[in-house]
């Protein structure tokens, strides 16, 4: 006999029914999906924390080292590019010319010029660099090969969620204000992966700026009033535990940890209030800059402040710093100035408030840029391709101490001549940072376990002592 593959009877339709309220609350990128079956495990937590937030913002497309925080004004032109330096804080440290106000106060920022890797697609580039690690499965030819995927390793956030979950209905990672998708490619790294949807961060894809920015997944229905939801609650979970059906079907026991997920978000007003950007007021919202970078950072600021431990905020789609082409045009009239602006006022706020230590603010994308110019087949305005072999990152709050450079490269920024850091040392930093245990692990579905911290805490941002080891090595 074929048994009918979903039965309804009255307690399923219960079940559903309870469900609809909380079902309509979920971010999209909750609603309908599944974990990937598979073990997974911990082992150790309880580390001592430096920070309670991280902002990671990440300037998705790879920005170029030489044009922002590694010039080089005695390379060839064909290297140095049309930018000139400017000094900053940091004596005999100079960045880009149309970095202003970042070279103003460097004395809060940690420039790091020696993050390298191998990866030089934007695909996988992202993945290493939100979860520290490659792609556990080969990848194709074919950036189609290389979407996101539930074999993918958790990213940063995720992996948090896993070894220390909350109960107060503060999400464990918050990234916005747009999920990485382009055509049919969607970014790797950005989600839980193998630990299944439980575990992926809140997404907002809402653009902050925007007068009406809302985000509806906090708010109930206008006959919904907290008491009402918290007993259909109470109701819905009488009726879960009683069903045998849910233990054992993977599907339904995933939507099940998708309620609990929505009904602590429901219920925290921490969370919603954070979320109330236009309770800032214009003088505030405009040192940030009214537009979708600024006003981000303002957002990322309200989470810290309301303890989500990390918020990822993407500065702009996911190819906006892939300058192949007008990369100086682009990088003069809208992203640098846009970004200058944004950090000043985070940082400013964040210092003024006394929660920069407690949190730290780090700033890099997935790769950089090529020492030479050149221009593609085609086009006739010149702009830089991708580098992995080294870029840079800012680092301020959470015990980084300001006013340093860290590393050095070579004369056209092409190679690092000091150590070299990876991804895999960022998120390691990162997880030390939050209080994560070093023996931190998860098993992925084969029941290997995976250190959380697979690289180096990188120790100078906190000591101020500048690594002197002369080999370089790639991660």
């Amino acid at each position: 006999m074929i048994s009918p593959r979903y039965l309804l009877n009255r307690r399923r339709c219960l079940q559903i029914g309870g469900a609809g309220v909380v079902g309509s609350c979920l971010p999209s990128a909750l609603q309908g999906a599944m974990p990937l079956s598979g073990s997974t495990g911990f082992s150790g937590n309880g580390g001592t924390p430096r920070a309670k937030s991280v902002i990671l913002v990440l300037l998705s497309g790879g920005p170029s080292q030489l044009d922002t925080l590694d010039p080089k004004p005695d390379a060839p032109a064909e290297v140095r590019g049309e930018f000139k330096s400017i000094q900053t804080t940091i004596a005999g440290a100079g960045v880009c010319e149309h970095l202003p106000r970042l070279a103003r106060m460097t004395n809060e920022w940690s420039i790091v010029r020696t993050l390298a890797h191998v990866e030089h697609n934007h695909l996988l580039a992202t993945h290493v660099a939100l979860t520290g690690r490659p792609t556990p499965l080969p990848r194709g030819g074919s950036d189609l090969d290389r979407v996101e995927s539930r074999n993918d390793f958790p990213n940063v956030a995720a992996a948090l969620d896993f070894v220390k979950p909350r109960t107060d209905g503060i999400p464990s990672g918050v990234s916005l204000p747009n999920y990485l998708i382009e055509g049919p490619l969607t970014w790797p790294g950005q989600h839980a992966g193998f630990l299944g949807t439980r575990h992926d961060p809140w997404q907002i894809n809402h653009d902050p700026n925007e007068p009406t920015f809302k985000v509806d997944s906090l708010s109930l229905p206008g006959d919904m009033t907290g008491n009402r939801l918290v007993s259909r609650r109470e109701l819905l979970n009488h009726l879960n535990d009683s069903d045998p059906v849910l233990g054992k079907d993977t599907r339904a026991k995933a939507f099940v940890e998708q309620q609990d997920v929505a009904f602590s978000l429901l219920t925290s007003a921490r969370v919603a209030n954070a979320f109330r950007i236009d309770t800032e007021t214009d003088q505030t919202r405009s040192r940030y800059g009214r537009n979708k970078f600024g006003q981000s950072l303002l957002l990322s600021r309200r989470l810290a402040e309301a303890g989500v431990p990390i918020i990822q905020a993407t500065m702009g789609i996911v190819q906006t710093w892939d300058t192949h082409v007008d990369n100086w045009g682009r990088l003069k009239n809208v992203l640098l100035p846009q970004l200058d602006q944004g950090l000043e006022a985070l940082i400013t706020d964040l210092s003024a408030s006394g929660l920069l230590q407690d949190t730290m603010v780090i700033v890099m994308g997935e790769f950089g840029r090529t020492p030479r110019v050149s221009t593609l087949p085609g086009q006739t305005v010149p702009g830089r391709d991708h580098w992995a072999h080294a870029y840079s990152a800012l680092f301020a709050g959470g015990g980084v101490r300001g006013g340093q450079v860290l590393g050095q490269t070579d004369a056209i920024a092409a190679y690092p001549v000091s150590r070299s850091w990876s991804p895999a040392d960022v998120c390691t930093t990162l997880f030390s940072a939050l209080g994560v245990h070093p023996e931190a692990s998860v098993d992925d579905p084969l029941g290997r376990k995976n250190y959380l911290m697979n690289g180096d805490v990188i120790e100078p941002l906190f000591t101020g002592a500048e690594a002197t080891e002369s080999q370089v090595t790639l991660r």
